[in-house]
């Protein structure tokens, strides 16, 4: 991500990802260590496991590679092309146009959720409610495999892949804390990366994955 100027507008989440449709999945869609959690995900869930996808995009790959390990996969995500995408790409998993504040878990809640930046797009307080939101969806013993960009910021105006956004962001040791502390689970593994997305409008970002682990009490 990088500051600029543009003329454009500033857009929502949902308007962003309706706008980039399948030029997200080409630039991002091929992330190591993405891929990487995934399998270390699924090395752990039992045939069948329930499973959260949050903003599930295109539903390539996590959605993908979810049913392919026989999980029993939901996505949602604001974006209604994403959306209409994700149903088309990948037919074997249920996907809904809902954002995870508003979303409801089934009863029970599910083994594992993954979290692969959905909450940059959100204010500082809102991305804090929705990671206690997806640790309220896990059943005990549940996962949650999540990643975001780490840093500094508090809706700040950026330009990304051509187009303008506010987005927020806290570092990487704010963000174990908020998943340890306010979440209440327990961390197995964290990394930092750089990454270069496959756009020549696109930066090279830095994540931070983290595989963390609700209670089984």
């Amino acid at each position: 991500m990088r500051e600029d100027d543009t003329e454009q507008g500033v857009l929502s989440a949902a308007e962003l990802f309706d706008g980039l449709g399948l030029d997200y999945e080409k630039a991002f869609g091929r992330l190591p260590a993405q891929r990487a959690a995934v399998d270390w995900l699924t090395a752990r869930l039992r045939p069948g496991a329930r499973v959260l996808d949050v903003g599930s995009g295109t539903g390539r790959p996590v959605a993908e590679l979810l049913v392919q390990a026989r999980c029993e996969v939901t996505g949602i995500d604001v974006s209604a092309t994403m959306v209409g995408l994700a149903r088309e790409q990948v037919p074997e998993a249920r996907f809904e146009q809902i954002g995870i504040h508003d979303f409801e878990p089934p009863a029970g809640g599910f083994d594992a959720v993954c979290a692969f930046f959905p909450l940059l797009m959100m204010s500082r307080p809102e991305a804090a409610a929705a990671l206690r939101r997806m640790a309220d969806c896990l059943a005990p013993g549940g996962w949650l495999v999540s990643a975001t960009v780490p840093a500094d910021v508090a809706e700040a105006e950026i330009v990304w892949m051509g187009r303008r956004a506010r987005v927020s962001s806290v570092s990487a040791e704010e963000y174990l804390r908020q998943l340890r502390e306010d979440c209440g689970l327990e961390i197995h593994h964290h990394e930092t990366s750089v990454f270069q997305p496959d756009d020549p409008a696109a930066a090279p970002e830095e994540h931070v994955f983290c595989y963390a682990r609700r209670g089984t009490a």
